[in-house]
């Protein structure tokens, strides 16, 4: 696929204030280049925004999908007791660890 010709132009001033903006070193032959990628970019926008979409309903993810739902079934209720039986150091039902300092 080959890129289309530029429309819009992105001039290596106005790089060179994105980059001032950001904190960002770019020299003469990186604006020159990040100029002529990011008027590209702006010009596949203005190509994708020239689609017709009206009556085309937006989808949320590229396939349908469909939820699957199991029933929440309660098995079994642990009691304090139960939960800190294996501890190694506890005081009364809640675990007992060492002091953070």
């Amino acid at each position: 696929m080959s890129m289309p010709k530029t429309d819009t132009k992105v001039d290596t001033k106005t790089i060179e204030h994105i980059a001032k903006l950001a904190r960002l070193e770019v020299s003469a032959s990186q604006a020159q280049q990040y100029s002529q990628q990011l008027s590209q970019i702006l010009n596949y926008f203005e190509q994708i925004s020239k689609v017709e979409t009206k009556g085309i309903e937006p989808l949320i993810t590229p396939s349908e999908i469909e939820n699957f739902w199991r029933d929440d079934v309660i098995n079994k209720e642990n009691n304090a007791e139960e939960m800190t039986a294996n501890a190694p150091s506890r005081a009364g039902n809640l675990f007992k660890v060492p002091p953070v300092v």
